[in-house]
């Protein structure tokens, strides 16, 4: 059936607004929970999701910096000039939880592959593979996006990275933080021993890879990256095949109740903090490796992980362009988000990248209707 002229005008305008990102934009401006009691809440995850990126692309994970490809290996993030940063950014936050992430990481000097956990606070927990060395992790962590300091770090046993696919888990609580290379424990990080650091706001998960040695970046960033690198090599791919993510809180929104950024401060909406946190399935544990001698990082590193596009500051923060899950939407177990009663929809993506306000489809529908 042929469209009407002003059904059309109608689509193209809609259109327009759905994909000019400067429109929404500042709906989700830069908003420190630390200094403002005003920030948006957090889109809660309050369940477990397992995302087989091997069957294609999913609405709750948002990419920027790139264009990450989808195939047989999963999800594919390649650096193949300066500049490029491909990631995908969850939609969805967490409130201690745990995530596992099976993938290999990217080859290539300077290059890097990044799993990062992220609030809007800045409290961070990373791994890192640098893609000159295949046989080892930078795990690392950040509270409030204090860098002061650059001992946080460590390189632990991950060998033949590059080669295979290998499982990855972060396991964060309010007590302790693990961190996992198949189910071998390579890092225990207690409350107390962060001394004061310890990350415990809710955080979105973010994976993808960046070039830590482009020539253009400062010194010190390269060298840690182990560059420059050499893009006629390339490209350099990292994949991901799957990830399985648990939130130990519960509820749909996470707010806080102050400017502390104290895990006593955040609240939830509809659910309970730490409500989630004896459901989660254990992790098998085969053994245990020592770690490598704690490192004094670069502090050109830029926090949050991947790229200096997706740099963060001690002093502001940009929360990623997500906005939360439309009402009348949920997110599936495969982390899909989709109307309610259905399973197979997606919701359009731009509702997620732009936080477009859900009335407007609804108006473009009718719209249509009364032509």
């Amino acid at each position: 059936m042929l469209l009407s002229r002003r059904w059309r005008a109608l689509l193209a305008t809609t259109t327009a607004a759905l994909l000019n990102g400067a429109a929404f934009a500042q709906t989700w401006s830069a908003c420190n929970p630390l200094s403002s009691t005003s920030c948006p809440a957090d889109t809660a995850l309050g369940m477990t999701v397992n995302v087989d990126f091997t069957k294609g692309e999913v609405n709750s994970f948002v990419a920027s910096g790139g264009t990450p490809t989808y195939g047989s290996d999963g999800v594919t993030f390649s650096v193949a000039r300066s500049g490029d940063a491909p990631q995908l950014t969850s939609v969805f936050y967490i409130m201690f939880g745990r995530v596992e992430v099976t993938m290999k990481a990217a080859p290539g000097a300077g290059i890097v592959s990044s799993l990062v956990l992220l609030s809007d606070t800045l409290d961070e927990i990373d791994m890192e593979w640098l893609g000159a060395d295949d046989s080892e992790v930078q795990t690392n962590y950040f509270s409030k996006g204090q860098t002061t300091t650059y001992n946080r770090g460590q390189f632990n046993p991950a060998p033949n990275n590059q080669a295979q696919f290998i499982t990855y888990t972060i396991d964060w609580t309010a007590e302790r933080i693990v961190w996992y290379v198949g189910g071998t424990v390579v890092r225990t990080l207690t409350y107390d021993e962060a001394a004061g650091q310890y990350p415990q706001t809710p955080m979105q998960v973010k994976f993808g890879a960046w070039s830590g040695g482009d020539p253009a970046n400062p010194p010190g960033t390269i060298e840690w990256a182990r560059g420059p690198t050499d893009y006629s090599k390339g490209p350099f791919s990292m994949h991901v095949r799957s990830a399985i993510i648990t939130d130990y809180s519960t509820g749909k929104k996470y707010t806080y109740s102050d400017t502390s950024g104290t895990w006593q401060s955040i609240r939830s909406e509809g659910g309970e903090i730490n409500g989630n946190l004896g459901n989660a399935n254990p992790v098998t544990v085969t053994a245990s490796a020592t770690a490598a001698a704690t490192n004094s990082l670069s502090p050109t590193i830029p926090p949050g992980g991947i790229g200096a596009g997706s740099a963060t500051t001690s002093s502001s923060t940009t929360r990623s362009s997500t906005g939360p899950i439309p009402d009348g939407w949920i997110l599936t177990s495969d982390g899909k988000i989709v109307p309610v009663g259905s399973s197979t929809v997606n919701a359009p993506n731009s509702i997620l990248l732009l936080a477009t306000p859900f009335c407007l489809i609804l108006g473009t529908f009718a719209a249509y209707y009364r032509l």
